[in-house]
């Protein structure tokens, strides 16, 4: 059980050392709040035995609500989705398939076995989240993230058929708008989130961000206006 009350403070993070703030061996959920709560987050290697180590990079690339952009692309895509979308189905699931995806210039995954066993316990607290996309009854992509307040950190995703995640990703975007969220934190600079606005601001306007919109609940239940959104393409479908 997390104690909300109770946020442990993370020292300032080193510039020389890109940003990381702490090292420790354990990662708790307690832990994880505090983090999430000061701009911090976890970024190790598990499988070359690493400990925990937590970061606060200098600068961060973020997307302010306001500032979203679809792709014309993706809304035509939208339109005519082969895909239906759920939201908090296969939470774990989702980690295990971002862990085992093969991505370009790397030769891992920063998630193994203590980030799943923590990010699930978050996930039974409320604090993470998944979004799934389905083919034919298959997972075929998906994200999953943190939700505090009316700021959203995105962790990673999968995709197995094309716009799969990217279309998820709009849905998400489109219905956390709707509920008065404010700030969508990518944590480092990704050509993928690039191209819906995002862009890098320091770490000082950052922590300003949050320090008023982490304190900021949404006006509305995000999962409720996600599924909305995906029902409407279906019933589109039929139609």
């Amino acid at each position: 059980m997390i104690n909300t009350l109770d946020i442990l403070k993370f020292p300032n993070p080193i510039a020389e050392y890109n940003g990381a703030c702490l090292v420790t061996r354990e990662l708790n959920i307690q832990l994880l709040y505090s983090a999430y709560m000061q701009g911090v987050f976890p970024w190790f290697d598990e499988d070359e035995g690493e400990p925990v180590v937590w970061y606060s990079p200098d600068p961060r690339f973020c997307l302010r609500i306001e500032n979203l952009h679809v792709p014309k692309r993706l809304d035509r895509f939208l339109k005519h989705s082969p895909y239906t979308y759920t939201m908090d189905t296969c939470f774990e699931t989702v980690m295990e398939e971002c862990r085992v995806m093969k991505r370009a210039g790397q030769r891992g995954t920063w998630i193994g076995n203590k980030m799943i066993k923590a990010y699930k316990e978050f996930h039974e607290e409320g604090f993470a989240h998944s979004f799934e996309v389905w083919h034919e009854n298959k997972l075929v992509g998906g994200f999953y993230g943190v939700l505090i307040g009316s700021v959203f950190c995105g962790e990673s995703m999968f995709t197995k058929l094309p716009d799969s995640s990217k279309s998820a990703f709009v849905l998400f975007a489109k219905a956390f708008a709707e509920c008065g969220g404010k700030l969508i934190d990518s944590q480092i600079y990704t050509d993928n989130i690039a191209r819906y606005g995002a862009t890098n601001i320091s770490r000082d306007a950052f922590l300003r961000l949050e320090s008023e919109y982490l304190y900021r609940p949404l006006d509305h239940d995000l999962k409720e206006r996600f599924l909305e959104k995906a029902n409407r393409i279906i019933c589109d479908a039929f139609h």
